[in-house]
């Protein structure tokens, strides 16, 4: 292959961007209504969220109300160990510095509880931008983490920002159910620190002075892991219990959660018999009877839902049947600890139903279902007419039926998307099924579905890239994302192989374009029609849009063996 000369002109090929952030894009806190309602219950909850540092036992705190979740220090002979760094730089930094008036001692090692956000993205405000230290995980921890950072990063993203209200102002977003909400904006940074050292079951190890268990407990995520300090009797026991219903199923979108996993889980603590636990949201529970009691009911309210949905489904009834028939035992349903701040039992009824035998309810009408549009033009018809359907809504609105009103809309804003009037229809039932709603999820999902109505761009992107988030990236889950952005309709004609090769780092990939499809491979195949000669770090900053392509490439950052046009055509292939 011959180069070629420098013609290169590389506009914005590459769009992809990493992890929960993007680019900024002036999204401040939004008035949903200046009226806007909420309930009583939802509000008292908020007291659950108290910022302070609590002290749970001799030389272990926790800090609760710094961030949506809580961030917790163990304190040993010489040195102290974070579990959990919270979601921001910035929240981790507060926390950090009212830990350090407890503790003025180093930072001896992070433990991550799992791979959500809320509990990685604070790393580095406990530990100091370039210092190292021993990170704890499960083993499967860094592929989940890359896999939402990438491949499901703006799905992810966009439902996020809904979910937990975060362009919601305060007065409509009250609190997040599991903490008092999410800490971020565009302000925010994100101070990742990758796992150092993982673990399969379970790992005994002495840090500080302290015994430390790390026991495997897969339940609100699969690579979630429990922390056990025999020597207190202390169990940190991550999202696996929050004083709210669980979140068998996140609305923002997740693998599937296997309740009856979640189960075994928690009765690792009953064995244990704890006399302190300390979840990473709401507060720590003191007393080994009182700790007892309360994780059983929470394992029998999940084993209750999972079993009597199995029972259900397999009578043949359908998820829409099911969440009808479906509900907690009185003596499981008063218990303050289950109330549906965050999980509901509806959702985590349809979560086992498609956990179990996926999509399909069994009703053959819906199989092969007519397409939103097709429907909606028929429903019109048999209505009367468009005209006749949106007088049937307005009637539903004035009759304050707003889950009627919420999906006639659906029809009709397929109809014409652009109709005012079927927006503001759509607004007001929205508004009201949020206001009613004291399941924080539910109710910043309808309100923030009213700001995207009123001209909110809710893209996923939120916070500012760094070139170090970037670097942490590997190259795997960087081509593994770029496979699922290809525009199959532009490569319908494309057979090109390109072979990237990444000195710095010793590795080589192959992103081949075969029709539609983009076949990666870690390595380099052969007979390449263009090669690209590019450092790790300089390709992940391309990726994340923190340096030009073209100016890499100018300033022999990037070198291309081929044409270079050719290679932007094939990048071009990449747009969103």
């Amino acid at each position: 292959m011959k180069k070629t000369t420098k013609t290169f002109f590389f506009t914005t090929s590459i769009v992809l961007t990493l992890y929960l952030v993007g680019c900024g894009s002036n999204k401040t806190k939004q008035v949903v209504s200046d009226k806007i309602t909420s309930p009583k219950d939802l509000e008292n909850h908020t007291q659950e969220f108290k910022k302070e540092i609590i002290k749970v036992t001799d030389g272990v705190y926790v800090a609760i109300g710094y961030g949506l979740a809580n961030s917790i220090l163990i304190e040993g002979k010489d040195s102290v160990v974070i579990v959990d760094v919270l979601e921001s730089m910035q929240a981790a930094a507060e926390v950090q510095k009212a830990f350090a008036k407890i503790s003025a001692k180093p930072v001896k090692a992070l433990i991550y509880t799992h791979y959500h956000p809320d509990h990685v993205y604070g790393a580095q405000a406990f530990v100091g931008k370039g210092n190292k230290v021993a990170v704890y995980a499960h083993e499967t921890t860094p592929r989940y983490l890359d896999e939402i950072a990438t491949v499901t990063r703006e799905i992810h993203q966009i439902r996020s920002l809904r979910m937990f209200g975060v362009f919601l102002d305060q007065k409509a977003l009250v609190n997040a159910g599991i903490g008092e909400h999410l800490h971020i904006d565009e302000g925010a940074t994100l101070g990742l620190i990758r796992p150092t050292h993982l673990f399969a079951k379970t790992l005994s190890v002495n840090l500080a002075g302290v015994s430390f268990e790390l026991i495997h407990a897969p339940g609100e995520t699969d690579d979630q892991i429990f922390v056990w300090l025999p020597e207190k009797k202390v169990m940190l026991c991550g999202d696996n219990y929050y004083k709210t219903f669980p979140n068998l199923y996140t609305i923002r979108g997740t693998r599937y959660r296997d309740p009856m996993q979640w189960v075994n889980s928690l009765d690792i603590i009953r064995q244990k018999m704890p006399e302190f636990l300390v979840p990473s949201h709401t507060r720590p529970l003191l007393g080994k009877e009182k700790i007892y009691q309360t994780i059983t009911d929470y394992r029998d309210a999940i084993q209750y839902i999972h079993d009597q949905t199995v029972r259900g489904m397999n009578k043949g009834f359908t998820p829409d049947e099911l969440v009808t028939m479906v509900k907690l035992p009185k003596h499981l349903a008063e218990k303050p600890y289950l109330q549906e701040f965050y999980g509901t039992v509806a959702w985590s009824v349809r979560n086992v139903f498609n956990g179990y035998i996926g999509f399909f309810d069994g009703n053959p009408s819906t199989l092969l279902p007519l397409a939103p549009k097709e429907k909606a033009a028929r429903m019109a018809k048999l209505a009367g007419g468009e005209k006749q359907l949106l007088q049937q809504c307005q009637q539903a609105v004035s009759q304050k039926d707003w889950q009627w009103a919420l999906e006639l809309t659906d029809y009709l804003m397929r109809l014409d998307v652009n109709n005012n009037t079927y927006k503001d229809l759509r607004i007001q039932a929205l508004t009201a099924l949020g206001e009613q709603q004291s399941n924080p999820n539910a109710r910043h999902y309808y309100l923030t579905h009213v700001l995207e109505l009123k001209g909110l761009k809710n893209d996923g992107n939120m916070v500012k890239n760094t070139a170090e988030v970037a670097h942490d990236v590997p190259l795997h889950a960087i081509f593994k994302a770029l496979a699922v952005h290809l525009n199959a309709d532009k490569s319908a004609n494309t057979n090109t192989k390109v072979v990237f090769d990444f000195p710095d780092e010793k590795a080589q990939y192959t992103l081949w374009v075969r029709y539609g499809v983009a076949e990666v491979q870690p390595f380099a195949m052969e007979k390449p029609d263009l090669k690209v000669v590019v450092n790790g770090d300089i390709w992940k900053e391309i990726v994340a849009r923190l340096r030009s392509p073209l100016w890499a490439y100018t300033n022999g950052q990037m070198k291309i063996e081929g044409s270079s046009n050719d290679f932007k055509a094939f990048m071009d292939l990449f747009q969103e």
